[in-house]
């Protein structure tokens, strides 16, 4: 009788610490976030063609199973997004950013 073998979770970790689904750029945070959303493994894969069903499936029974593990993974990744982007607010101010491409336009304008 051959024994059966449990399978890993179908996430790699990429070169910025993000996790991703299978063998896609889909981050697990977006299939997290449509599944918490109350959207179905099916309605997942239709909204990432890239995803396969069984892939959907294992992801989900991976997150149900780890669910406190991935909630601080997700909160991590969030505290990073919020750096990053107050980092790029800091780096290129969007306050004024209207009146200087107006005034651009202007003054490239015959």
């Amino acid at each position: 009788m051959q024994a059966i073998q449990p399978t890993p979770p179908p996430l790699k970790e990429d070169e910025f610490g993000v996790f991703r689904v299978g063998d896609t750029r889909v981050s697990l945070e977006s299939v997290v976030v449509a599944f918490d959303n109350g959207a179905s493994a099916e309605e997942i894969v239709d909204s990432f063609p890239s995803l396969d069903l069984a892939t959907v499936y294992a992801t989900l029974a991976f997150v149900l199973s780890n669910r406190g593990t991935i909630d601080e993974y997700l909160s991590r990744r969030r505290e990073q997004v919020e750096q990053m982007r107050a980092a790029a607010e800091h780096r290129f101010p969007s306050q004024g950013l209207r009146q200087r491409l107006l005034s651009r336009r202007r003054s490239s304008s015959p």
